[in-house]
């Protein structure tokens, strides 16, 4: 999967990682995912979505610390977060959303199977353990599944994390956190509040 790495990145999880920032920041990260997507959606269905899409992105934020805590860079924390938001997509039908092609749902999920299995995550049932008692519905779209369409996926990259930096070049693999990282740079906080 091809995603964007930057300064902003390192600094909320940074922020992420601290007492009473860490709230802040979650919830700016959550309101940042969810109007990403809805913008990708289906305008009829946007709405409709908002809710789920919120209390997935929630869960999403507790699986990328899971992963960090259990040694992943940074970039393939936040990849696994994606991965599991393209499965909820695809299992929803909501294929205009996805930012992988479905066929490579399966590649995907076996470049991460240990920590998946670990926290009996599925294409079937993307949040395993992670998964919020009470997890909103919304309606799927499964006739998209039929013949469908991916005007926001990038095909290609299913066998590494390919990480494109401020500069433009894609990297394999992403960097490495810089040692200067500024927490008030993260999503939701100013230096007021760092």
């Amino acid at each position: 999967m091809k995603i964007r790495q930057n300064a902003r990145h390192f600094a909320s999880r940074k922020a992420l990682e601290l007492p009473v920032v860490s709230d802040v920041v979650k919830s700016k990260l959550v309101d940042f995912h969810t109007k990403i997507f809805l913008k990708k959606a289906d305008p009829d269905h946007q709405e409709e979505r908002r809710e789920r899409l919120d209390a997935f992105f929630g869960a999403t934020m507790d699986s990328y610390l899971a992963a960090l805590q259990e040694g992943a860079p940074e970039a393939e924390a936040r990849e696994i977060t994606h991965i599991q938001a393209n499965f909820d997509f695809y299992n929803h039908g909501w294929t205009e959303m996805m930012e992988f092609p479905g066929d490579e749902l399966e590649a995907h999920y076996e470049r991460y199977e240990t920590f998946f299995e670990c926290h009996g995550i599925t294409i079937a049932d993307p949040l395993g353990e992670f998964e919020p008692e009470e997890m909103p519905e919304a309606p799927s779209t499964p006739e998209k599944l039929d013949n469908p369409e991916h005007p926001h996926a990038e095909g290609g990259f299913a066998d590494d994390v390919y990480v494109e930096g401020d500069d433009g070049e894609v990297r394999i693999g992403g960097q490495e956190e810089p040692e200067d990282v500024d927490i008030s740079d993260a999503v939701g906080v100013d230096e007021g509040e760092a």
